[in-house]
């Protein structure tokens, strides 16, 4: 068994419990840290199988982009978890039926896909350019208008993500900056008045018989 195999097996189990905990973990912050680490173990492995750009990209966007924000959001919103946990246990039979199902059906969709003997053979000249030169040809030419739409999803999704932590709360204060605008010269000094006198201090209580105040 060479290095590449060994380290696929590392980074696979690394990987499956990284993914185990980001739905078990009671913490949300904890979930969503053992999801950074399950995206970057992903790139391992898509490194051992010479995909660099694939790796390259889940670790800048989705690691250094998409987790962070969510990380953000989950620490600024605050959120209940005891409540969003409760009957976890209970439903878990029925949602790991349907997360079977639902892989099952992806394998079949992409089964396709991994018949590397029907996979076209490249030329030398295509060689020479690497394969993240390629991607980008073919995504730039024959995938342009749904690369288009996945960014304008993504630019959604992050002003949804921006828009959820605008909220208001009584106990913070805060100016209208409008407001602000509008003062005029005389409301911005106010001479006030004082009476040039200091009131005479309290004096202290006489002392009674027996030396007691």
């Amino acid at each position: 068994m060479d290095i590449t195999t060994i380290l696929f097996y590392v980074f696979s189990g690394i990987l499956l419990v990284s993914s185990f905990r980001v739905i078990t973990a009671r913490s949300t912050v904890h979930a969503a840290l053992f999801l950074i680490l399950s995206f970057f173990t992903a790139s391992c492995i898509w490194m051992l199988l010479k995909a660099e750009f694939l790796a390259i990209a889940l670790v800048l966007v989705y690691i250094g982009a998409v987790m962070v924000l969510f990380l953000f959001v989950v620490m600024m919103l605050d959120l209940n978890t005891d409540s969003m946990r409760e009957g976890f246990w209970k439903h878990l039979p029925v949602a790991a039926v349907i997360g079977a199902l639902i892989a099952f059906e992806m394998g079949i969709v992409l089964m396709g896909g991994f018949q590397l003997a029907e996979a076209p053979v490249a030329t030398a000249a295509q060689m020479q350019l690497g394969n993240s030169k390629l991607l980008g040809i073919e995504i730039y030419t024959n995938y342009l208008y749904p690369l288009q739409i996945a960014a304008v999803l993504l630019l959604v999704a992050i002003v949804a993500a921006i828009a959820l932590t605008l909220r208001r709360r009584k106990d913070s204060r805060a100016m209208d900056p409008s407001e602000q605008v509008k003062v005029t010269k005389a409301q911005r000094l106010k001479i006030v008045k004082m009476a040039p006198t200091v009131a005479a201090p309290a004096q202290p209580a006489a002392p009674t018989e027996g030396g007691q105040a």
